[in-house]
């Protein structure tokens, strides 16, 4: 039952690339162990209105905002439930459940910052009947901070090694990176796009929402010119901490650098090694004597993306979060079901090295179905 010596802790999360939901049932104790994960696509249909709303510039009445903040919670809840009933376990032997949601704006500068991850969380509670923890980011963007990236807190505690210094890479649709560096505070921030522009790429010119394995990537070739204007867009020498998201990083941003008329396999090429070094001079920056690097997300599925990283850091072991334990496509979710612990254990989730917070904050509202 719910609060045993080894709870169960479920995590739900879809990422920047709006594709579907990652849900992860955890058990924390004696350590950490996932006991069942799966991705759950969402429907065409309503990625498709995620995406315009991400996209910040079609008119989105509150009605439709209403609505799609309902469904994503009702996919949710579904998520959950199905995760749950595939692996055979009960809903009252979960301690809870932390779901981030899904991002829609991220602003976290400015005279009134903010993030808004909607999929509504009373939906969750009511139609699963667990206690649920959800919007993990305002408190840390109300206490000065960026609100991202919050992941580098269980990186440090699950991925970390004593005596090496390492980084942990999430691709994403934005990348980021945890600087793991024994005796030092961990260091963590967005370097700009991972898979973001390449979906977006490949879904505007071909119709397919992603570039699989990065096959269109590889048809093509890198204009050097087109990756000079990209690489000078002032987020890559922003100093951290830092966040970003695909409010900036769309295709809007592309199509003001697209200035020669290059063919599109080109210009997935040219995507590609942005995304690749971008990331390598991040590192280079910030963490040039780190020799082991370990990559999550959607991304380690793009081997051409994995190999550009391998071609820009030629010196440095890039693996997978696997070969430390961890299944690096449920990353994310086994962290949000990390910090719902957190929150009810009255723990801080935030690292303020990371996200320049003005101290840690315990992250999350809990939504407690009526008993």
């Amino acid at each position: 039952m719910a609060g045993a010596a080894s709870p169960l802790y479920l995590g739900l999360i879809s990422g920047t690339s709006a594709d579907g939901i990652d849900a992860a049932l955890v058990r924390f104790a004696p350590r950490l162990e996932v006991i069942a994960a799966r991705t759950f696509p969402y429907p065409d249909a309503l990625r498709a209105r995620i995406v315009v709303l991400a996209r910040n510039d079609a008119a989105i009445t509150l009605d439709d905002y209403g609505h799609l903040d309902v469904e994503i919670g009702a996919c949710f809840a579904e998520a959950a439930l199905v995760l749950l009933r595939d692996a055979g376990t009960e809903t009252d032997a979960v301690a809870a459940l932390g779901s981030h949601g899904q991002t829609v704006c991220h602003r976290p500068n400015g005279p009134h910052p903010f993030t808004l991850q909607i999929g509504d969380p009373a939906v969750l509670a009511e139609r699963t009947g667990i206690v649920t923890v959800a919007d993990f980011r305002r408190a840390d963007v109300a206490a000065g901070g960026q609100g991202a990236p919050l992941l580098p807190a269980l990186h440090a505690a699950a991925l970390a090694d004593p005596a090496t210094p390492r980084v942990v890479l999430n691709l994403g649709g934005i990348a980021n990176v945890t600087l793991l560096v024994p005796g030092q505070p961990v260091l963590g921030f967005d370097t700009g796009p991972a898979n973001c522009l390449l979906d977006a790429w490949s879904l505007h010119v071909r119709g397919i929402p992603r570039d699989e394995g990065g096959a269109w990537a590889r048809s093509g070739r890198m204009d050097n010119a087109l990756l000079a204007r990209l690489l000078d867009d002032a987020y890559f020498a922003m100093p951290a901490p830092k966040s970003t998201g695909r409010e900036y990083f769309n295709l809007d941003w592309l199509d003001a650098h697209l200035l020669d008329d290059l063919a599109p396999e080109d210009v997935q090429a040219t995507l590609l090694q942005l995304s690749a070094r971008s990331i390598a001079d991040a590192l280079r920056a910030h963490a040039p004597r780190i020799r082991e690097v370990y990559a999550c997300g959607g991304g380690v599925h793009n081997g051409a993306l994995m190999g550009a990283l391998r071609a820009e850091l030629p010196d440095a072991r890039i693996d997978t979060t696997a070969a430390l334990g961890l299944d690096p496509d449920f990353v994310e979710a086994v962290g949000f079901a990390w910090l719902a612990r957190a929150r009810l254990d009255g723990f801080p989730g935030n690292l303020p090295s990371v996200t320049g917070a003005r101290g840690p904050r315990a992250l999350g509202a809990v939504y407690a179905p009526f008993a």
